[in-house]
């Protein structure tokens, strides 16, 4: 297991910090007038076309609630799920299923969220490598990230300590030229891949001139920049050329079309839509 592998957060913690912000475990509505031997049904119901993610946070969920819950999956992350089309159906102890619907659903409609967003950008995005960014929920990264790849796109890397990337403030404080800052970074971080961000054809061509494995254009223009990249690939012919910094679903196909290896997009995580699912709670014999 490397490094990033052993900083993933489990679904059970994630879930268990979830449920604890909840006080699910002391759901005074239910305390208060659902019998402690009642038992119940649920199903969760699609209620608009979309991606499914979040599964696995859905299950934990309600295995925290209570072990003994019956869980009936008909949807798995990164099936297309339509209006009415049921994607869950369990059976248990009315109180835990009750304590758990709201969390249950903050996960799976969030993350099918996200998992929804990225796959409408994938289709825009063609044949092009589509990746998320740090512009994640805090407390939910890895959950989103899984939700990113649940809807066809890639993770990013995960934090500060996975790679290097240089952005204009490591080159604003680093008191070296954009150059000697790159080679510094390249000398210091071993076998990391190491970006760099660049704001000019030159900076990019100093970054690539200097060892690093990456190029982040950022905020070039859709019209400037396919000849940027034909004249970094006319000379760093390997370079692997990376979009970033307003690109919107609109103007996406564009940035595809530009001759870029890869574009990334905070707004897989950070503006995306809830997906619509409903939960349906009804006594059991």
């Amino acid at each position: 297991m490397n490094q990033v592998e052993n900083r993933l957060e489990t679904a059970a913690e994630t879930v268990s910090r979830a449920l604890a912000e909840d006080f699910a475990q002391e759901d005074a509505s239910s305390l208060a007038v659902v019998p402690a031997d009642a038992q119940a049904k649920a199903v969760v119901l699609a209620r608009a076309s979309g991606v499914l993610a979040g599964r696995a946070y859905a299950e934990e969920t309600l295995h925290q609630c209570h072990p003994g819950i019956r869980q009936v999956w008909s949807a798995q992350d990164g099936d297309r799920v339509q209006p009415g089309q049921e994607v869950l159906r369990c059976e248990g102890p009315a109180r835990a299923l009750l304590a758990a619907e709201r969390t249950l659903l903050n996960f799976l409609q969030q993350l099918s969220g996200v998992a929804t967003a990225t796959a409408e950008a994938v289709a825009r995005a063609g044949s092009l490598a589509l990746l998320d960014t740090r512009k994640t929920t805090p407390g939910l990264r890895d959950a989103q990230k899984a939700a990113v790849v649940a809807g066809g796109g890639v993770n990013h890397r995960r934090d500060l300590a996975d790679q290097l990337l240089l952005k204009e403030n490591h080159f604003a404080l680093s008191g070296l030229s954009y150059a000697q800052t790159v080679a510094k970074a390249r000398k210091a971080c071993g076998e990391k891949i190491l970006g760099t961000e660049a704001q000019t054809i030159e900076e990019a061509r100093h970054a690539l001139g200097a060892g690093a494995n990456y190029v982040l254009l950022d905020n070039f223009s859709s019209e400037k920049l396919p000849q940027v990249v034909h004249s970094l690939r006319e000379e760093f012919p390997q370079a692997i050329l990376e979009a970033s910094g307003g690109i919107t679903w609109e103007t996406l196909p564009a940035f595809a079309a530009s001759g870029v290896d890869r574009v990334s997009m905070g707004a897989l995580t950070h503006s995306v839509t809830a997906l619509d699912l409903s939960l349906l709670l009804e006594p059991t014999a």
